[in-house]
């Protein structure tokens, strides 16, 4: 599991969780104008340093602007607006960048840069854009934890905004925390005046009964088909204990116990020459009492490239594990080979990792462990919804291809803190984009792209980055749950990632608070997640 942190637009005032997809409620007297502020993080960010031209900053987790000693760097940040609505006018925008490290020096500048087409990834010394007009020149606390530059002149709608930071004091550069830090991400503050709402017209009364939400029949009938699809409700899951030395079996029966429901899917991940299932995880399955599906999550390019493992250099690593799961598993599992493929991704032609790359890694060994007579794999592909991706021009490249692609599955995380960055609801967690003629929104995608594929929710979560930890917060989004799965009835398979501490320190178990746990276990009691397998 990978997390990466939103780059996407989020009202500060309050959503309305239990709301539909993108409802939100404003502050402010009906009938009256309403303030609102809108913010983004970084659709791009990087920097470059005259000293190493040929080098390129795109996964740091830091961005340096000014000089030091003969070495002028320079930081770059891309923001996309999103079109705010009709009669919407922006009246202010901010960047705020957090400091990292070093204390600031005396002056910073930031400036328009004109080219909207560099990428964080190919970004050097090189060939970084030229820096334009100066926007604002701030003067800020050497010891302050951030700096913010008003650039209300340059955002004044929806569009792609570039700048520039740079800074002329002498041995004295800023560093700030960049969109791959665990917190303080660059951020794009848009302050809009939204006018008044219209008088509604008059409800007319409701003729239709509303669609039933679907449920497992009574008796317990909803079974699965020769690619563990339901034939009836939704798969449950859970991938429980992760970044903990508490072995993987033992954490999800805790899970189990705390939620009152057995996970038919147990999550668990492997890499390189790991041979899998393990005797653990067989005996999981296994269980008379709660028996359970795997989903087994190879990196099977582990210590090489994809490049590398579709031309076949890893073959001997593929037979060896087919032979294991032959002569140790016959029952079907869940194979997930390489989750959150984009993170890994470099975009240059010959890098071995492309996108193209990632989807003939997968075919080659999907295909290979099917020659080799492993037939009670299902594979699942799945992706991150991280709307910086979804956006780029090779994110459609990563798909494998139908025929060897059997569930299309998504890992997907929520922030509970209102107003916080991936704040939202269920619709919001599945659905989410910030540009939706580049994309529009992960489950919009996979049902009109693959209406075939059942779609496996591989992994997902609340956390809540609140500095004062609100017990109703994760509890309001875990009620949006139910009512609003039942509007995405492609959704066949629901897996939840707890862990206390992941690599970004953000807590996703679901009783952190007491509130908490008691919105968790009402979406595991409903009768939709009675599926025997």
């Amino acid at each position: 599991m990978i997390r990466r942190h939103a780059r996407t637009l989020m009202p500060i005032a309050a959503l309305a969780i239990g709301a539909g997809a993108g409802t939100a409620v404003f502050s402010g007297n009906a009938g009256a104008e309403t303030t609102d502020v809108v913010r983004s993080g970084a659709a791009e960010d990087t920097y470059s340093s005259s000293s190493r031209p040929s080098y390129n900053f795109g996964s740091s987790d830091t961005l340096v602007a000014g000089r030091q000693g003969g070495d002028t760097m320079v930081t770059y940040l891309k923001f996309t607006v999103a079109d705010p609505g009709k009669g919407v006018k922006v009246k202010g925008a901010q960047v705020t960048l957090t400091r990292e490290s070093r204390a600031f020096p005396a002056a910073l500048a930031l400036s328009r840069v004109a080219d909207t087409a560099w990428t964080e990834k190919a970004l050097s010394a090189k060939n970084d854009p030229k820096v334009g007009a100066v926007v604002t020149t701030v003067k800020p606390a050497s010891g302050a934890t951030s700096v913010a530059f008003d650039v209300s002149s340059v955002v004044k709608g929806a569009g792609t905004y570039t700048f520039a930071v740079t800074s002329t004091v002498a041995n004295s550069p800023a560093r700030f925390r960049s969109s791959e830090a665990a917190t303080g991400q660059p951020a794009l503050a848009v302050t809009v005046v939204r006018p008044a709402p219209s008088k509604p017209a008059p409800s007319k009364p409701v003729t239709t009964p509303p669609a039933p939400v679907e449920s497992a029949p009574a008796g317990g009938d909803c079974t699965v088909d020769a690619k563990l699809v339901p034939s009836c409700g939704v798969l449950w899951g859970a991938a429980a204990g992760g970044f903990s030395d508490v072995p993987r079996d033992e954490a999800l029966k805790t899970f189990e116990k705390k939620t009152g429901r057995t996970s038919t899917v147990y999550h668990t991940y492997h890499k390189g020459d790991e041979l899998f299932p393990t005797k653990n995880e067989i005996a999981m399955a296994n269980d008379p009492a709660n028996p359970r599906v795997l989903m087994l999550n190879w990196k099977v390019a582990y210590g090489t490239k994809w490049a590398n493992v579709a031309r076949g250099d890893q073959d001997a690593r593929i037979d060896r594990l087919s032979n294991y799961i032959k002569a140790n598993y016959t029952k079907k599992f869940f194979m997930v080979l390489h989750h959150e493929p984009e993170n890994d991704v470099n975009p240059a032609a010959g890098s071995g990792m492309t996108a193209k790359d990632y989807a003939a890694m997968f075919r080659h060994t999907a295909l290979r462990m099917k020659a080799n007579g492993v037939t009670n794999a299902v594979f699942v592909v799945a992706y991150m919804n991280y709307e910086k991706w979804n956006n780029t021009t090779w994110w459609a490249d990563l798909y494998p291809g139908d025929d060897v692609v059997d569930w299309v599955g998504v890992d997907t995380y929520n922030n509970a803190q209102p107003g916080g960055f991936h704040y939202g609801d269920f619709n919001y967690l599945m659905n989410r984009t910030n540009d939706k003629a580049k994309f529009p929104g992960w489950y919009t995608w996979a049902t009109t792209r693959h209406p075939g594929k059942p779609i496996m929710v591989a992994e997902w979560g609340v956390y809540d980055s609140s500095t004062t930890v609100v017990g109703k917060n994760k509890a309001a989004v875990y009620a949006t749950v139910l009512p609003q799965l039942a509007g995405m009835p492609a959704i066949k398979g629901l897996v939840y990632f707890e862990t206390a501490k992941d690599q970004n320190g953000h807590d996703i178990r679901m009783d952190d608070t007491p509130e908490a746990l008691a919105g968790f276990q009402k979406i595991a009691a409903d009768p939709r997640f009675n599926v025997k397998l």
